[in-house]
């Protein structure tokens, strides 16, 4: 059936399928051409012919309709009311897979599920193209884990994202029926060394990087340099409104609270740092040069932080400058180190980064003030 299909209506181009059908001389004036063409937008035969199929139905339908208004034939409303049922696309793109992912999985989640899927879906088909699903490979599968590497992406986040992008064809296919595989299913993604790409930055080269921040005007640098003697979190540090530093304050800080463009990890991440050195320094530009609501709006929008794309961005940076298998987040854990050379007790050193505390009595009270933090904090830049 496909065969006698493919010859009769069906023709290729550049490896594309089209569908071709000549115009029934009855109806031919109705038209202004005498044959009907139309790419499919396929190289699947078996996806060409179901969708020759559907269009010969609708063809089929609309001409009776034309024959019987031509000959003033009265018929029943329900003959023209009544659609004909449609055939299920066989093969749908990953566009149409998403959209059936928010259908069936999307009632009841919030804002983060729907952005972090579309965010998957968008940078496969930024790298491979919206595809019939039926049409990504293995080998383009790998692919895309080696980009998202290559971004400096760690396994864990890579690991993530394909879980999304699984989940998403999987629904397809099981309500499809489809016969294809998952590309995407069983890829495989080393384990990098999260702890070795993490590793504490030696002060040295924490000097130096933040030299090379203050070189020129580049707000990824400031980024990078608030960071570097604060210890936030980057997506902390990516939602900071203009507002949240405070630079007119006996002793300028940092409010790190939640807002419209980021969560907070954990309710201890809600905090007050100071700023010394080059976090002071890069608070600075940010107020002279800033003028919207965000610190970094080329990163932020009012109700979302592209943080996967900032830290590709850094960490490229940093590759570039000091050769190592450090990443942007190596900087929080240095702080951690650097605030226990400075004698600095632990439970303030978990204030200042925000980390999350077992001990039951640290949750009474309203923890060390700014200047407490102070004294230790300025012990950093010594």
């Amino acid at each position: 059936m496909v065969d006698k299909l493919r010859g009769k209506y069906l023709f290729q181009k550049r490896g594309v399928y089209y569908f071709s059908k000549q115009i029934p001389k009855d109806v031919r004036q109705h038209y202004s051409h005498n044959r009907i063409v139309q790419s499919l937008k396929t190289k699947s035969v078996k996806d060409a012919f179901y969708q020759s199929q559907n269009l010969l139905d609708k063809l089929n339908q609309h001409w009776f309709y034309l024959r019987a208004k031509d000959e003033n034939i009265l018929l029943f409303p329900y003959q023209f009311t009544q659609q004909i049922p449609q055939k299920r696309a066989q093969n749908p793109k990953l566009s149409d897979a998403l959209q059936t992912y928010f259908k069936l999985k999307g009632k009841g989640k919030g804002e983060i599920f729907f952005r972090a899927t579309r965010r998957a879906v968008r940078d496969v088909i930024a790298l491979l193209k919206d595809r019939y699903l039926n049409d990504y490979s293995t080998t383009d599968a790998a692919q895309f884990r080696d980009h998202l590497l290559d971004r400096g992406l760690v396994s864990s986040t890579v690991k993530r994202v394909f879980a999304i992008i699984r989940a998403v064809i999987n629904i397809s296919i099981q309500e499809y029926g489809l016969s294809c595989k998952n590309a995407f299913a069983r890829t495989y993604i080393p384990d990098l060394e999260d702890t070795i790409k993490r590793q504490p930055i030696p002060i040295d080269i924490i000097r130096d990087v933040q030299k090379e921040c203050m070189k020129i005007y580049d707000p990824n640098r400031w980024l990078i340099a608030l960071i570097s003697d604060t210890g936030m979190r980057l997506s902390e540090a990516l939602g900071l409104k203009v507002s949240d530093i405070k630079l007119d304050e006996e002793i300028p800080y940092l409010n790190i609270t939640p807002n419209s463009a980021r969560r907070l990890k954990t309710k201890s991440s809600e905090r007050q740092i100071p700023l010394v050195g080059s976090s002071l320094w890069a608070a600075k530009q940010i107020h002279l040069n800033v003028k919207g609501e965000f610190a970094f709006p080329h990163y932020t929008v009012q109700d979302y932080c592209y943080t996967n794309s900032a830290s590709a961005a850094l960490n490229k940076w940093l590759k570039s400058k000091i050769h190592n298998n450090y990443v942007i987040h190596s900087f929080r854990h240095s702080m951690r180190d650097r605030l226990r050379a400075t004698n600095c007790p632990s439970e303030m050193i978990d204030q200042i980064g925000g980390w999350s505390n077992n001990n039951v009595g640290i949750k009474y009270g309203l923890g060390f003030t700014k200047t407490d933090l102070l004294d230790y904090m300025k012990k950093l830049t010594d």
